[in-house]
């Protein structure tokens, strides 16, 4: 637990005028789990853009008052949003807007630039303003200055692609078209679908063409851009290819939702894979497997067919609450774990306990759900996690971006056993790791140990922009 999420981008384009935003407002719902810090819809009629953005959760910000308000439209695009790259602020709330002399675009994106530093001092040495301090606003320039001379929406999104490096999903539209991109290493996903009506739907995950009737039509290749109108798709495929697939393999385990299928693999089955193999490789005598909510019960459930261990529900989830890591601090973080989860006394009490969690990163959040249980009479926790140990950070997308905060950095397995209270703790391997996704071409591993794909930045903390803007600020005040 606390692992910080990124962002999940949906879009529809419709042949008729219709209720766009409602079937976006539905399709943000669906992947709220994504992010939970803001959201926003813009629709698209006739060329003429409407939008709302705002903090909060999909709930908060769209009211049955606020989405009427939203006229009827053929297109329409929304985000929810975990910044990996700036402040949690209004003015970073996506879709990015822009109007330019060739017409507007509206674009939500999912990831995280390794370059944005570079390409943002570059525009804005050309005579760029920036209004947020968000990496997205970086794509929208660069997609703007190469719409300048392009023939087509998607050509300037070809050629920006060339300028970009690192993690991006893109789902953006023009005034008569909806395009989706994802980066040749296909870090995060993107997918799309096809409503009854015809109507075509992108999405960072499969669940969410669920949520609005869409069927489910393929997943966007990896430097693929899809171009979507009324009358059909168009594929360009001029970035495929060029890089070896590295699909983020934390959506597998903790990120996407259970229910969604990724490059063809299922969610779930990935989950239960992982328990299995934690079973296999971590025996123990016990009474009762159980999960932490929501994402170690898929491999809890693996965990107890592969072990023979009875599967029980041992913590009762308040589902009205967002994830312990929405508070801002480490305090208020540890008490949303006792708001959020209570064991069930009655199913742990006296019991020798197998707790299957998806990870382990400072230590401090899983203690305390260690300690719920300690106190609810459980005699022995042996605490299994379904992914490596964290040792370094990551660049694509993942709020992990200080290795010195990380617990296996300077603990051994055993020194954290006794720092969280279990009596026998084991990790997956990332040689096991790879086998819970059997099938897929290729998978990001660094935050694992294993090797960056691309080139890191000279500095990939969430606020680098804001600091930079500060440090310009001080230098100017030390001159006057």
């Amino acid at each position: 637990m606390g692992i910080h999420e990124e962002c999940g981008v949906f879009g529809v384009l419709s042949a008729k005028k219709e209720n766009v935003a409602e079937l976006v407002y539905y399709g943000l719902y669906a992947l709220q789990h994504r992010g939970q810090e803001s959201c926003g819809i813009v629709v698209n009629d006739d060329g003429v853009f409407s939008s709302y953005k705002d903090l909060g959760l999909v709930s908060e910000v769209f009211s049955k008052d606020t989405l009427a308000h939203f006229p009827e439209g053929t297109m329409a695009v929304g985000h929810v949003r975990y910044g990996t790259t700036g402040g949690n602020t209004r003015s970073n709330c996506q879709p990015i807007e822009v109007s330019h002399q060739k017409g507007k675009m509206a674009l939500a994106h999912n990831g995280n630039l390794t370059n944005a530093l570079t390409l943002r001092d570059r525009l804005e040495l050309s005579g760029a303003i920036f209004h947020t301090t968000s990496d997205t606003e970086t794509i929208a320039y660069m997609i703007t200055r190469e719409r300048l001379g392009a023939s087509s929406i998607e050509e300037a999104v070809s050629r920006a692609m060339e300028s970009l490096e690192g993690a991006y999903s893109l789902v953006l539209m023009s005034s008569a078209k909806m395009v989706a991109a994802r980066d040749p290493y296909g870090f995060r996903p993107l997918c799309y679908g096809r409503m009854p009506d015809g109507a075509y739907v992108a999405a960072s995950e499969s669940c969410a063409l669920s949520a609005v009737g869409a069927e489910y039509v393929r997943d966007v290749l990896p430097g693929e851009i899809v171009v979507f109108r009324p009358d059909g798709v168009e594929s360009r495929r001029e970035h495929c290819g060029t890089q070896r697939q590295k699909t983020c393999i934390f959506e597998y385990i903790y990120f996407a939702r259970p229910d969604s299928v990724i490059d063809g693999i299922s969610v779930h089955e990935s989950r239960r894979r992982a328990g299995e193999l934690l079973a296999e490789r971590y025996p123990v005598d016990a009474d009762l497997v159980t999960g932490v909510p929501d994402s170690g019960l898929d491999a809890a459930l693996g965990f107890s067919e592969r072990s023979g261990i009875p599967y029980g529900i041992g913590f009762t989830k308040n589902k009205y609450i967002g994830r312990t890591f929405i508070s801002p601090t480490q305090e208020l973080r540890e008490v949303g774990v006792n708001i959020k989860l209570n064991p069930i006394r009655a199913l742990v009490e006296g019991k020798r306990i197998v707790l299957i969690d998806d990870s382990i990163v400072r230590g401090t959040t899983c203690r305390g759900v260690i300690d719920l249980l300690r106190r609810a009479g459980a005699r022995e926790i042996h605490m299994r996690v379904s992914a490596p140990p964290f040792v370094a950070p990551c660049y694509y997308g993942t709020d992990i971006d200080d290795a010195e905060h990380l617990i296996a950095n300077h603990h051994t397995v055993e020194e954290i056993a006794e720092i969280i209270g279990v009596d026998s703790l084991g990790y997956l391997s990332v040689e096991h790791l790879l086998q819970i996704v059997d099938g897929c071409e290729g998978f990001c591993t660094a935050c694992f140990g294993g090797a960056y794909p691309t080139a890191i930045p000279r500095r990939g903390d969430k606020d680098r922009f804001e600091r930079k803007i500060r440090q310009r600020i001080q230098a100017k005040e030390g001159n006057l």
